[in-house]
């Protein structure tokens, strides 16, 4: 502990603490913020200071709130009786979280228990590849992605991400990953009725130029998430899974973000009526008060790998060293009785509408609002210079309005050094507990940032 110095432990995380996403020549004039305390929506720094926290944490995991003394519990009970095992051997947790979350999601069957969503998304990658080998000779290896989506930080989730900027100076790049186009329709590529159907069109004609004898998957988020807050228009998911069936492509959807009550369903995609083969999950799982990651599969997929056992080549290989640590799926459990008992996916619906509805009176007053966008507690508003042409706000102007909310005492997200010209999107994704009066807190302080960078409109 550090005994009440607060000094010592700024002093500590300045010397030996290598932060996340951090040019850390800022604090060669400034200390690091520590974030020391949470409780609901609310965090307070080292100062004593308070924020509320509109983006669950800095990175859309907190979805049931800081200071929930429950999952606590759970994770210490558990951490005593067993704490961990490795993943060939099962837990007490580990089989009754997963018989929970399938109880969640229709069609699924399997949970692959892994350390994080970046590790979750390569393990949905191994499987395609292995199931090349296994049933195609090695040929339907390629895995589709889409440009704005993102899925980790590891080399191989790299090599499929949609995002210039988080991908630059990594490479060389795993081969066999080939970008989809984006279905943002504000940034629109095709100039047509139906956008939806031709944004999901344009999948087919890049399976169709690389071949689809040699197409494994395709990889999406059911809402792009750090790419700028995208939800699919209308038509676009169901031709999508029209594609996957007609060429038998694995259709493996990230919800990393989206899943565990983000959008005002368990999952993102059962928002569109989308029959996925692989789910991969995170960051709400246990809503950060213990690591967990999960890959869910179909039985069909799972079948793939149930073969003569005295092949020592024909199962999952593979191993997650702290996915048979116990205290995820212990906090899984609870923090999914939580958002049952408390009714949080009608609030997360409510409370989004209040929350969309606010952005567009918003957008009706700032000149600067080109478009908003969004689905449950997870919205974007897209900042630009002229209505008119569409022109992006700089990026250090969006990151002013940031800032000036921070000076308010509200933290906000914002698409960062991602897409080149187009980091310019207020990112919101408050827990699914907030409260009306939460909501229109938030919406003040983006109105009065709006004017304080930018000016009346």
């Amino acid at each position: 502990m550090y005994d009440n110095d607060i000094s010592g432990v700024v002093a500590a995380d300045r010397a030996h603490v290598w932060h996340h996403l951090i040019q850390h020549r800022a604090f060669d004039a400034k200390d690091p913020r520590i974030i020391v305390e949470g409780k609901g929506l609310s965090v307070w720094d080292q100062n004593g200071r308070e924020f509320m926290d509109a983006v669950s944490g800095g990175v859309w995991t907190v979805n049931v709130g800081y200071g929930r003394e429950s999952i606590a519990d759970a994770v210490r009970d558990q951490l005593v009786k067993m704490n961990y095992f490795a993943g060939s051997a099962g837990s007490i947790p580990g089989a009754l979280f997963a018989q929970k979350l399938i109880e969640k999601m229709p069609g699924m069957s399997r949970v692959y228990y892994t350390n994080s969503g970046s590790e979750a998304n390569e393990k949905a990658f191994k499987m395609v590849r292995q199931i090349a080998h296994k049933r195609y000779g090695g040929k339907k290896n390629k895995i589709l992605y889409r440009d704005r989506d993102y899925h980790g930080t590891t080399i191989g989730a790299l090599s499929a991400c949609g995002q210039e900027q988080r991908a630059a100076q990594y490479g060389p790049f795993v081969p066999g990953f080939v970008p989809v186009p984006h279905c943002l329709e504000y940034r629109a590529q095709w100039d047509v009725e139906n956008y939806g159907q031709r944004a999901a069109d344009a999948i087919e004609e890049v399976i169709l130029r690389e071949g689809p004898d040699t197409v494994g998957a395709l990889c999406l988020e059911p809402v792009t998430a750090g790419g700028g807050v995208i939800v699919p228009p209308k038509d676009y998911w169901e031709r999508v899974q029209e594609i996957c069936a007609k060429y038998d492509i694995l259709l493996h959807i990230d919800e990393v973000v989206c899943g565990v009550g983000r959008t005002g369903t368990w999952f993102g995609y059962q928002q569109f009526g989308v029959k996925p083969d692989m789910v991969t999950m995170a960051k709400g799982v246990a809503s950060g008060y213990a690591a967990i990651a999960c890959l869910v599969t179909t039985e069909g997929v799972f079948d793939q790998f149930r073969d003569d056992a005295a092949d020592p080549l024909n199962h999952f290989r593979d191993i997650s060293t702290f996915g048979g640590c116990t205290a995820g799926p212990a906090a899984a459990l609870e923090n999914m009785k939580i958002i049952e008992d408390e009714h949080l996916l009608d609030n997360t619906t409510a409370m989004g509408a209040r929350l969309m509805a606010g952005l567009e009176a918003i957008k009706d007053k700032h000149a600067v609002v080109g478009d908003v966008r969004g689905m449950g507690l997870f919205c974007g508003a897209e900042l630009v210079a002229d209505r008119a042409t569409k022109e992006p706000l700089d990026e250090k102007i969006v990151a002013a309005v940031v800032a000036d909310c921070d000076r308010q005492g509200v933290i906000l997200g914002m698409t960062n050094r991602s897409i080149p010209g187009f980091n310019n999107t207020l990112c919101l994704s408050p827990a699914l507990i907030s409260t009306a009066d939460d909501i229109d807190r938030m919406l003040a302080t983006i109105d009065e940032a709006l004017t304080n960078v930018c000016g009346q409109s």
